[in-house]
């Protein structure tokens, strides 16, 4: 039982209080963020990649219906975003899920989560270096200064891509690389350098990183409001005809591109020790964030899908490739330079994340001390800022960006889930510590299961194939690739299994809601994925048996 040790919130709040830094009090974290602060970052953190690359793609698979897909999931996370909030206001401190789960499962699921949370900002990190790499390298290449007799600036390709993708293609950059001891130099050094340049901003202040954030909001939203202002003068209402070219089927294959968009705004929560009011502010930050970049990309989906034809919208940069094609190539210049800023503020807001889940971990013991050592001047976690940099910087030069995106993605679902659980299980303690923030109770006794029925009906009537396809049957509903669809059958089960326990205990619906939305997203997110989170997690629970579960802080209490 020891496994499931759980952490005091009166406890939790003393400690952050205090300010345990290196193991020593008076070393606490700068106070500097307000509702506007954390708006701003959490708008930071999602509109980037998703909007600038991964929108086309989704188009492309979904049509115009595509928005229905960007609501779907932004009321999914709108879900755990309340449940981030409600914790939060409970327990504002530094942690994010994995000191909420400590709070409501024990330590073991802590460690598990944060073990998770690890995984998704390095590796969060590592897609938005490589993608803002390439934006760069566009970009310069698109310079043009007749007057200076420039004609664009060309970095050499075997500065620009990884290895082993460089291998595969054979193209220009592994044939003009240079070699040594018989092995090709090839790295992506502008992925690097952004790390480092970014790594250094969070490391010298938050007032800094917060400073630096707004700067780049306020132009990349410029860009953003003024590209969907112009395009909707461009916009042929006969483009958005059929609505569902592909039915729901063709919508819901953009899951993963589309979530992944919506990933950054749970890093907001990492920063509660340094809000000024964080019980009131953080989550006014989070909801905030979420609807305002909820409206922009529904906006943005239909300006894209109005101006062209969905089936042209398979493009890595859909913005510049919409207004280059309507003639507008001054916008498209202005859209690759906001592309640039868009993505290095996503990864700003990922750098600032992760050090303070570090903190958290190492506070309890799970980590080593010297994981929570806070600068006396900058008042930054300045080991695990600096660990992060290397971490992230490092792989940049040689890792391919393909394998990483679903991951991300899969390790995010695991912890909104976690967090709705969580908030599921403190509403059945009817001693729970009291929040600032607390989720509208709705009784889902009969609602829940008409929801269930009511979403399998429209399925059934609305597109038979699809719901074949979800659960692998085929002619005489022949069960193929098991391997594929088991987590389908995983979810399936969840799904009924909590309908009989909302029916039984009369569950809150919206953290129910929340954790089912995830689950199925969960669901969608492919066998391979799953196995190689499963062995992420696997070597996590190998460490937490060999330092972490006898140097945690609660085993010498106990003891």
């Amino acid at each position: 039982m020891n496994l499931f040790r759980k952490k005091n919130v009166d406890k939790v709040l003393a400690d952050a209080a205090a300010g345990y830094g290196d193991g020593e009090v008076g070393h606490s974290l700068n106070k500097t963020l307000g509702v506007r602060d954390l708006t701003v970052l959490g708008i930071a953190a999602v509109v980037g990649a998703g909007i600038f690359s991964t929108i086309g793609k989704a188009s492309f698979e979904g049509g115009p219906g595509i928005i229905l897909l960007f609501i779907f999931v932004a009321v999914a996370c709108g879900f755990s975003a309340l449940c981030y909030a409600e914790f939060a206001g409970m327990v504002p401190v530094s942690g994010s899920a994995y000191t909420y789960s400590y709070v409501a499962f024990g330590e073991i699921i802590a460690w598990i989560i944060g073990w998770d949370l690890l995984m998704e900002y390095a590796i969060g990190n590592i897609v938005v270096a490589i993608s803002w790499s390439g934006y760069f390298v566009d970009l310069l290449a698109n310079i043009h200064i007749d007057a200076l007799g420039i004609n664009g600036i060309h970095v050499p390709a075997w500065l620009t891509i990884d290895y082993f993708s460089a291998k595969a293609q054979n193209g220009l950059a592994w044939q003009t690389a240079p070699t040594l001891l018989g092995l090709k130099l090839i790295c992506d050094l502008p992925a690097f350098v952004i790390v480092a340049i970014i790594t250094w901003i969070t490391y010298v202040g938050i007032r800094e990183s917060k400073n630096s954030a707004t700067v780049m909001v306020g132009i990349k939203m410029g860009v953003i409001l003024l590209v969907i202002f112009v395009g909707a003068f461009y916009v042929t209402p006969d483009n958005w005809v059929p609505f569902l070219p592909n039915k729901m089927s063709g919508v819901l294959k953009g899951i993963a591109s589309v979530f992944f968009a919506y990933i950054g705004f749970d890093a907001i929560s990492t920063t509660a020790e340094e809000c000024k009011n964080p019980q009131r502010d953080l989550p006014l930050g989070m909801i905030y964030s979420l609807i305002i970049c909820t409206v922009i990309y529904v906006a943005m989906a239909l300006v894209l899908t109005g101006m062209v034809n969905y089936s042209e919208l398979n493009v890595e940069e859909p913005l510049s490739f919409v207004f280059n094609r309507v003639g507008l190539k001054w916008i498209a210049m202005v859209v690759a330079i906001s592309a640039v800023i868009a993505t290095a503020s996503v990864l700003l807001v990922f750098q600032v994340g992760q050090p303070r889940i570090w903190l958290a971990m190492s506070r309890d013991g799970l980590l080593p001390k010297i994981f929570s050592k806070i600068h006396p001047v900058y008042k930054t976690p300045s080991f695990s800022t600096l660990l992060t940099g290397v971490v992230v910087a490092i792989p940049t030069l040689f890792v391919n960006m393909d394998v990483m995106v679903d991951l991300t993605s899969i390790g995010t679902l695991f912890a909104f889930a976690l967090v709705s659980a969580g908030i599921l299980k403190m509403h059945a303690n009817p001693n729970r510590p009291p929040s600032k923030f607390t989720i509208p109770f709705i009784n889902a006794q009969f609602l829940f299961p008409a929801l269930i029925a009511a979403g399998l009906g429209y399925w059934v009537w609305a597109d038979m194939a699809s719901l074949q396809e979800y659960f692998g049957w085929h002619e005489g509903f022949v069960f193929t690739n098991l391997r594929e669809i088991l987590p389908h059958y995983l979810f399936a089960a969840v799904l009924l299994t909590l309908a009989v326990l909302g029916f039984k205990y009369r569950l809150s619906l919206i953290p129910l809601l929340g954790f089912v939305s995830c689950s199925y997203l969960l669901s969608e997110s492919g066998a391979t994925n799953w196995e190689r989170f499963i062995v992420w997690l696997i070597i996590g629970l190998i460490v937490y048996f060999l330092y972490s579960y006898k140097n945690s802080r609660l085993a010498h209490v106990r003891s």
